[in-house]
């Protein structure tokens, strides 16, 4: 059967081969997942990657959803905690003999009121010194200012007074890794709340605007806590998409005066061991 092809019909096609000639349509994987990017995505900070001579483990304690951190230098073997949780301290002491470290410091972000420090565990478990800032309160065999310098290895860690939640509060940058531990001063899309402690929602936000968002935008966060499974941030996503912090200092203050928030279950006991240290209340063994 012989099919005639009238005028419209051929200049369609002809078309459509000038089209697939100078124009493709039919385009491949990669340039197709490119072209579903969102422009935020496409903007995303270069993260740094971690040195080779730097360990770094995330911890978690489940009962009070904080985040411990245990850092070495894999060269020298010192290593430091932060965070460290009483309950878990045993873990912690047994991780760090495992892996052929010594651990150097235990560090505090703040005087924690929803759990018990681990550092008076660790110290008699390890004995390594325990730190915390000198405006918490806190009892420790070293207390830190703006400014110190916590020395593990061939790393460095600097101290920023960040208080807001507490009185208290520092955080904890290794310029040369790209991260900061922030306690609770910055969570993942939240803040730790300042209604008690001597806390100042005033404090909270302009020390987080002056000293941790003018971080470089690619540094990790590490917080205390996260209670949704999220596992980091970084200063370029707390930036943009912080719910609380991306407000002005005026409609930040009013969120936080108005949570209305039930107290920590266990303040009453972790505030008084916390500023022993935490060997308030050692499980006797």
């Amino acid at each position: 059967m012989r099919i005639t092809m009238g005028p419209s019909l051929l200049s369609a096609l002809r078309r459509l081969s000038t089209h697939r000639n100078h124009n493709p349509t039919i385009l491949s994987s990669h340039h197709h997942i490119r072209s579903l990017s969102s422009p935020g995505a496409m903007s995303l900070p270069e993260r740094q990657p971690f040195s080779p001579d730097f360990f770094f483990r995330q911890l978690f304690d489940g009962e009070s959803s904080t985040y411990s951190y245990l850092l070495a230098d894999v060269k020298n073997g010192e290593a430091v905690i932060i965070d460290p949780v009483l309950e878990q301290a045993k873990r912690d002491a047994q991780l760090v003999k495992d892996l052929g470290f010594r651990l150097k410091y235990a560090i505090n972000t703040h005087m924690h009121a929803d759990h018990i420090t681990g550092s008076g565990w660790l110290r008699q478990l390890t004995g390594c010194q325990s730190m915390i800032a000198a405006a918490s309160g806190a009892k420790a065999d070293r207390h830190l200012r703006e400014g110190d310098r916590i020395e593990f290895g061939t790393h460095v860690i600097d101290t920023l007074a960040t208080p807001g939640h507490t009185n208290g509060c520092m955080s904890y940058v290794i310029r040369e890794q790209g991260c900061i531990f922030t306690g609770d001063t910055i969570l993942i899309r939240g803040c730790g709340r300042t209604d008690f402690q001597e806390g100042s929602p005033r404090n909270l936000y302009e020390n987080v605007h002056s000293k941790i968002f003018t971080l470089p935008e690619n540094y990790r966060i590490y917080p205390a806590h996260d209670y949704k499974g999220q596992l980091e941030s970084s200063v370029w996503e707390e930036k943009r998409y912080n719910p609380r912090l991306t407000k002005s200092l005026e409609e930040f203050i009013k969120i936080m005066d108005n949570l209305n928030l039930p107290y920590p279950k266990k303040i009453d006991v972790s505030v008084p061991a916390n500023r022993e240290c935490g060997v308030y209340d050692i499980p006797k063994e």
